[in-house]
This record gives C-alpha cells, structure tokens and sequence, in this order.
C-alpha cells in the first residue's frame, strides 16, 4: 500500500509540474542585436510619452503548486491508518497543489512606458513609431533622428549625432 502511496505522489507531482509549465516561459526577446536593412535621416515633429500595460503571469507558479501539493500530501499523511492515511494523504496533495496554485494564479500587471515618436523623414513622408523610452534619449520636436529598419521587421528610432 506504500508503494501505492508514493506513485501517486509521483504521479501528482508531475502532473502538477506539468500544469504549471504551460505558461512559465515566454520567448520574447524584447532587445537584441540584428542586421539594419535601410536608415531614413528625417526629424521629430511631435513626441507623445505612453504606458502599456501588460498582464504576466508568475514563471514560478508551477513550482508554488507543486510545494503545495508536497506539503499537503505530508500533512494529510499524519493522518488516518491503512487505506484511510493513503486517501488523507493523495486528498491532502490534492488540496494544497490547489490551494497554493490558486493563491499564485493571479496575474501581475507590468506597465511598459513608450514613446510616440511622428517623423518626417528628407522627401516629406512621415512615419509614427512607438518604441521603448530609453532614459538615454529623450526626444524633443525638431530633434533630427535616423529611422532604422531593422531585418526582424521593426524599425528603431535614434537621435543622429
């Protein structure tokens, strides 16, 4: 009956594991290097500082869930004798795993602050971009600027120099 008591355990444990692991990595790469295609000179005609917010899950959430469930399997192991301790202790799993991933499940709120950049580049087209603030290089109107394509189909504002 041990033997029983431990794989589901096991078996509970990678479940949860599991579970939790759906959302626990995003692959956004938000700032790195790659190849420019074209670069525009132009100037800033008006700038417009904005927030975005972002809701984030926890990446630790599965883990949280997984130590509650660990916990309420030892506790409900306290409990009980026979086949009466393995259910206390698989329903003591059960409701810790859930409790604790309840308690975490809550999403965070990230607010992002951007900059609204409109550019008139040399030839007279404008272009609007928004793009992460970098303390570094406050845009203001009439500043001249260069418009970088960039080869992942994103487009960087920076200040010429």
């Amino acid at each position: 009956m041990k033997a029983l008591t431990l794989n589901i355990l096991a078996l509970l444990a990678v479940l949860v594991i599991l579970c939790g692991a759906n959302n626990a990595y995003a692959d956004y790469d938000r700032n790195k290097a790659v190849p420019v295609e074209k670069v525009l000179f132009g100037a800033v005609i008006s700038v417009r500082n904005i927030n975005q917010e972002e809701l984030i899950q926890d990446k630790n959430n599965g883990w949280h869930t997984f130590g509650g469930a660990l916990i309420g399997g030892v506790i409900g192991n306290q409990f009980g004798g026979g086949s009466g301790k393995d259910v206390a202790t698989i329903l003591g799993a059960i409701i810790g795993g859930s409790m604790a991933n309840n308690r975490n499940n809550q999403p965070k709120k990230v607010i992002i602050r951007l900059v609204e950049l409109m550019i008139e580049v040399e030839g007279g087209e404008q272009f609007m971009v928004i793009q992460d603030i970098d303390r570094q290089m406050i845009f203001h109107s009439n500043d001249k600027v260069r418009v970088i394509y960039l080869a992942n189909n994103t487009v960087r504002i920076d200040k010429q120099h």
